[in-house]
């Protein structure tokens, strides 16, 4: 299987089995439509009108080289890969929702302002350190894990998570692992003394905004309906400038209403953030926030309009980085990563204030999902199971997606949302990561 696009003016064609990435000439990229489904000669008759009939020879010879060469046209030899690894699974990251309340009040909230549908809570430090001791039971021989803590806004219980770390670094002494951990916040609440410890000891830091001061503060309000633009701009600034410009994101959410969201990324840049996320929302259908697929021709192009401004600040000594647009052609993830995903529901759970746990952030507080509590240490294994199957092979409009290997599959608590069904990829969200891809890769090209 091939993929074929232009982006402004460059012909690049992706060997989706391989995973090699060709720029060809006009001539190479209009003959790839025919070869290998008419014969030779009447790819010669048919194009001797445009091309000089040499060319059309050498052309070709230079294609049949690639494909004998496994780079153009290549077998899949990933599916019979995939039973290889259903065995049993090990833990290896865990989000711990250390706090289902949240300082502000964004209208476009999957987690319906910070209490996912449920009382607003807060966990306790028992809770957490009964995670920290399931994941290291549950990881096996795996030597580093991972522990995102997530709200609602995770400060409002710094304490415990202040707690919670230190126990970890304690247990991973005796047990011989790694933690790593990352924290979510939106910066209203970061004083000096909590940058400082979250520094030490946490490898991210995501920090939320949205863009521009109007699109922040349409969104992103308090309780009181004002917005936090001015309040949290200089302190996430602050606490960047201290991290030295790494192992962060600045990370926002566009809607409906901003569909001009390349505006926002730019803005973001030109206020001295080089690692920024701006990501599609997932709203209800008919939240007035939601992408519709009328939308879609519209994202798309916001999306090529930011690549070509993307390059043209890279070449002036511009940086930045934009999540979506980066990629890693020769050490990207490795063969299991790219058939099953995320690992959501096996590899990587959630725990709420209640040590209720989940198979991942975007299903708590949804009953159908819920594995067990952290407290008893069972999990549903029916629950688990269904998760486990999970891969571009089992998902019927992934097997024959060009994108399949990047994408792994997409997200499945999205695909739940739209089509309440985990094994349904969401539509709209599929569209917009092949143009995100397609704007990656032809980002490759220019350098």
């Amino acid at each position: 299987m091939i993929h074929k696009f232009t982006m402004f003016g460059t012909n690049i064609v992706v060997d989706v089995n391989s995973g090699a990435v060709h720029v060809l000439d006009d001539i190479s990229y209009d003959i790839l439509d025919f070869y290998d489904k008419v014969p030779k000669e009447e790819i010669i008759k048919q194009f001797t009108s445009k091309y000089d009939k040499e060319d059309i020879i050498e052309t070709l010879t230079e294609l049949s080289e690639l494909k004998k060469r496994g780079l153009l046209f290549s077998e899949d030899i990933y599916e019979s890969y995939v039973p290889v690894w259903e065995k049993k699974s090990v833990v290896k990251a865990m989000c711990l929702h250390v706090s289902h309340d949240c300082n502000l009040r964004c209208r476009y909230c999957f987690a319906s302002t910070g209490n996912f549908g449920g009382e607003r809570s807060i966990m306790s430090e028992d809770i957490g350190k009964k995670a920290i001791d399931y994941l290291i039971e549950k990881s096996g021989s795996r030597v580093n894990l991972e522990v995102d803590f997530f709200g609602g806004e995770p400060m409002l219980n710094f304490n415990t998570v202040r707690n919670v770390v230190e126990y970890a670094r304690q247990r991973e002494k005796e047990s011989a692992k790694n933690f790593r951990f990352t924290i979510t916040t939106n910066g209203m609440l970061l004083n000096k003394e909590d940058r400082e410890f979250i520094n030490k000891n946490f490898y991210n830091i995501v920090l939320s905004i949205d863009g521009r001061k109007d699109t922040n503060d349409q969104m992103r309000v308090r309780s009181d309906g004002t917005g936090c633009y001015d309040k949290i701009l200089p302190v996430i600034k602050d606490i960047v400038k201290s991290r030295n410009q790494k192992n962060y994101y600045v990370r926002g959410t566009f809607t409906r209403k901003n569909l001009d969201f390349s505006k926002d990324v730019l803005h973001l840049a030109d206020e001295g953030f080089e690692q920024i996320s701006i990501e599609p929302v997932v709203a209800a259908e008919g939240s007035g926030f939601d992408i519709r697929e009328e939308d879609v021709p519209t994202v798309c192009a916001e999306y090529e309009r930011l690549a070509l401004e993307y390059v043209r600040r890279r070449k002036e000594g511009q940086f930045f980085n934009f999540f979506h647009f980066m990629i890693d052609l020769s050490q990207g993830p490795c063969v299991a990563k790219r058939l099953k995903g995320c690992g959501s529901g096996n590899e990587y759970l959630a725990v709420t204030p209640e040590g209720d746990v989940y198979p991942c952030h975007q299903f708590v507080g949804n009953p159908e999902f819920k594995l067990g509590n952290i407290m008893d240490g069972e999990l549903n294994e029916r629950i688990c199971k269904n998760f486990k199957e999970l891969n571009i092979y089992s998902k019927q409009e992934c097997r024959n997606c060009w994108a399949r290997f990047y994408c792994s599959g997409g997200c499945a608590a999205n695909a739940f949302q739209f089509n309440g069904d985990i094994y349904t990829p969401y539509k709209i969200g599929c569209e917009l990561e092949k143009k995100r891809l397609e704007c990656a890769l032809w980002i490759k090209t220019q350098r």
